[in-house]
């Protein structure tokens, strides 16, 4: 069994940053891949950006430039880095996690996900 915790949501400016956390424990050592997901009021939830391991990092078209995913030395970390944040992406963002090899933002690859932490943006 595996827990994902997430840290590091707030309130920003447009145009500001945040970093979010993602801390897993229990069963990590299996993981393979992890990724970020978000979900707005009323909106479906929607792939942000994956890590696996190979060489493809997918990210959601509308975050491309803009966000970073890591997960420093293949560990039990996952960070999202969210510069110059706009109107649109206000969302609870969530981290997820899988014992598949590849990044995926598809939301059914993964079987393990975490509380969600929230990310508001004003203007």
């Amino acid at each position: 069994h595996v827990q994902l915790v997430e840290s590091g949501g707030g309130s920003v400016q447009t145009g500001g940053s945040l970093t979010l956390s993602c801390a897993a424990s229990g069963e990590s050592f299996y993981l393979q891949r992890m990724g970020w997901f978000r979900q707005a009021p009323g909106k479906d939830r929607e792939g942000v950006a994956s890590i696996g391991q190979g060489s493809t990092t997918p990210y959601a078209d509308s975050v491309k430039g803009r966000f970073t995913i890591s997960r420093p030395n293949n560990g039990t970390t996952l960070y999202l880095q969210m510069n110059n944040l706009r109107p649109e992406d206000p969302a609870t963002y969530y981290c997820a996690a899988d014992t598949g090899l590849f990044a995926t933002i598809l939301a059914s690859a993964y079987d393990s996900w975490g509380q969600g932490t929230p990310v508001a943006v004003s203007s």
